[in-house]
C-alpha cells in the first residue's frame, strides 16, 4: 500500500492542480505548493523540471506508484509494439486497482487499492489481492458476496461527481465489472491535463 495514503491531497497542492478533480482537494482553497516558502513566486522551469512534473502527476494520479514499479511499466510500454504513450496509458489503466476505481466501486485509487488489499475483489471468480494486476479483456472483476453491502462501495457507485467511462461496462447491481477494451489515451477522463509524451521523454534522456 502507499505510503501517502493519509496525506494524499498535499499531491495536489505540491503539483498545483486538482489532480483528482476532488470538491474537498486543498487546492481549491490554496492553489499553491505547501510550506512556508509555498507562495514565494518561482522563476521559469526547465526543460527537466516541466518532464518530472509531468511524470509526478502521472505517477501520483494513479495512487502514487513507487517510482521502482512506474519505472518497470514505463519499460513494459516501450516492449511493447506500438505508440509507446498509448502503451503506457493502456498498463497504467489495466492495473486491477484503476479498474476498481474508473468502475466506481471505490472514490478513489487509493480505497480501491486497500479494497484488493483486503481480498474483497474476485477476478474469474479467484481473490486477487494485488493491486498491480493487469486486467484482461476476457476477465469477470466483482465484489465477493460477503462485501457487497459495504458501505464505501454503496457510496461511491450512487455518487455523482464522476461518470464511468465507455471501456468499463458495470453491472451495478451486482456489482461486477469489465474491462471491454484497453483505452486510448484521449478517452482516458483525467480531470487535469495529462502530458504522458512528456513523461516518456524524461525517462528516455
Amino acid at each position: 500500500m502507499t505510503k501517502r495514503i493519509n496525506a494524499k491531497h498535499k499531491i495536489d497542492r505540491r503539483l498545483k492542480v486538482n489532480l483528482w478533480g476532488r470538491p474537498k482537494s486543498p487546492f481549491n482553497t490554496r492553489a499553491y505548493p505547501p510550506g512556508q516558502h509555498g507562495q514565494n513566486k518561482r522563476g521559469k522551469p526547465t526543460d527537466y523540471g516541466i518532464q518530472l512534473n509531468a511524470k509526478q502527476k502521472l505517477k501520483g494520479y494513479y495512487g502514487n506508484i513507487n517510482e521502482r514499479q512506474f519505472r518497470n511499466i514505463y519499460r513494459q510500454a516501450i516492449t511493447k509494439r506500438g505508440d509507446t504513450t498509448e502503451n503506457l496509458i493502456g498498463l497504467l489503466e489495466s492495473r486491477l486497482d484503476t479498474v476498481i476505481y474508473r468502475a466506481k466501486f471505490t472514490p478513489t485509487v487509493f480505497a480501491a487499492r486497500q479494497l484488493i488489499n483486503h481480498g474483497h475483489i474476485r477476478v474469474n471468480k479467484k481473490k486477487v489481492n494485488i493491486s498491480s494486476y493487469l486486467v484482461k479483456e476476457t476477465d469477470v472483476i466483482e465484489v465477493r458476496e460477503k462485501s457487497k453491502t459495504l458501505p464505501v462501495i454503496d457510496g461511491s457507485l450512487s455518487s455523482k461527481e464522476r461518470d464511468v467511462p465507455e471501456y468499463i461496462q458495470l453491472d451495478d447491481k451486482n456489482k461486477i465489472a469489465k474491462l471491454i477494451r484497453v483505452p486510448k489515451f484521449a478517452e482516458v477522463p483525467y480531470p487535469v491535463i495529462m502530458e504522458p509524451n512528456l513523461v516518456i521523454e524524461y525517462y528516455s534522456r
